[in-house]
């Protein structure tokens, strides 16, 4: 049977065959333990930080600065309550913003359960920050800032640079969570001004189950997970080592890419966007029109709800109504709302998300179904 059109590479993506390649070893002969004193041990922990400086050299850091993690919810966890740990009190006050992912929401959150202080900041209706309200939000008391890189559902792009100097300004550290935007855009943390920095491997063509976290160095940061010393005592538990090799190839693979893979992005969204824009009359875009991913597309079919579309179409196209985390709910994407839409545009909405492996002739195809479906569900019953 074939397959329908893959366009929820927000969601995963395929892993590419070179990290397919690279991986292979190290579920066979290479299977040592990296901590082990032997050549078993040795080599493994050769190909992890190998893995390292692959990772680094991707987003501008050094390979010291590079914590590997189970996924990017950990790394979030990681950046923002080993924060709150390190600092021990001195400072009490948090500020996010009304789009987070639940991997950074739900750990501010918990702080606040523990007495912090935290200050979700809105969004306009192209999902991004409003720097003076930023900059009103600070306070001396600030510890730390997480503000998304790359909307996971709109795709809109914050200004974490006038962010990070604003943050910077009043003492406090930044985060952002880049696990939508690395190996779709460049990402330099020096060009951001980040303290701290997640990614996620299996948005970028790596396997599910791996992360990191960067960490500036002098950056002042404690253990959630307590164990033995792995990676610099920061994430107990012996590595995965496939995972992290082939972090370290998707990453190798997005560094020699980023010249190229954008403008190939934006092509396939943009060409899916025109399709349906002539076949849907009223069909809405959700996130900032130019300040966004390239390959992400958020818009609203108007008179039917999304949910229902893609059910329709569920042979054809294979997308999303929004975040992967919480798809199966039928409420309005937070996200949305958090921008000031309303219920009716935003219970039409799907995120269509284009990946490296979609084609022209994939595009059509899937345009010509959610146009069709769109008409056969405006039907009078």
């Amino acid at each position: 049977m074939d397959l329908p059109v893959y366009l929820d590479y927000n969601a995963t993506t395929p892993v590419a065959p070179e990290v397919t390649e690279a991986i292979e070893p190290f579920l066979r002969a290479e299977f040592g333990n990296p901590s082990s004193d032997h050549v078993y041990g040795r080599r493994a922990q050769q190909a992890v930080e190998r893995a390292r400086a692959q990772v680094a050299a991707t987003i501008g850091a050094e390979a010291s600065e590079i914590v590997f993690t189970g996924c990017a919810t950990e790394a979030n966890n990681l950046a923002i309550l080993g924060t709150a740990r390190a600092l021990r009190g001195a400072k009490r006050h948090i500020v996010t913003s009304s789009i987070e992912h639940p991997a950074v929401m739900q750990p501010c959150l918990r702080l606040a359960e523990d007495g912090w202080e935290v200050t979700v900041l809105p969004v306009d209706g192209n999902a991004r920050v409003d720097l003076d309200a930023f900059a009103c939000a600070l306070r001396d008391d600030t510890a730390l800032v997480s503000i998304m890189h790359a909307n996971n559902e709109v795709g809109t792009l914050q200004d974490i640079a006038e962010l990070a100097d604003l943050a910077h300004a009043r003492g406090a550290l930044i985060h952002t969570d880049a696990a939508q935007s690395v190996g779709k855009i460049p990402v330099d943390v020096a060009a951001l001004g980040a303290d701290l920095l997640t990614i996620a491997g299996h948005k970028f063509y790596a396997t599910k189950g791996v992360g990191a976290l960067y960490v500036r160095r002098g950056t002042s940061l404690l253990p959630v997970v307590v164990g033995a010393g792995h990676e610099r005592g920061l994430r107990p538990g012996t590595e995965n080592v496939p995972g992290i090799v082939g972090l370290g190839e998707a990453a190798r693979l997005a560094r020699e890419r980023v010249g190229s893979v954008g403008a190939q992005l934006r092509r396939m969204r943009d060409l899916l966007h025109r399709l349906l824009a002539e076949g849907v009359a009223g069909l809405t875009l959700n996130g900032h029109p130019e300040r966004r991913l390239p390959n992400t597309l958020n818009v609203s079919f108007p008179g039917v709800s999304g949910r229902d579309l893609l059910q329709t179409v569920e042979a054809d196209v294979a997308a999303s109504v929004g975040s992967a985390c919480h798809s199966e709910s039928e409420a309005v994407s937070g996200v949305l709302a958090a921008m000031g839409i309303g219920s009716r545009r935003a219970m039409g909405a799907v995120r269509l998300s284009v990946g490296l492996l979609t084609t022209e002739s994939e595009i059509r195809h899937a345009a010509q179904a959610l146009v069709r479906a769109h008409k056969q569900l405006q039907e009078p019953k």
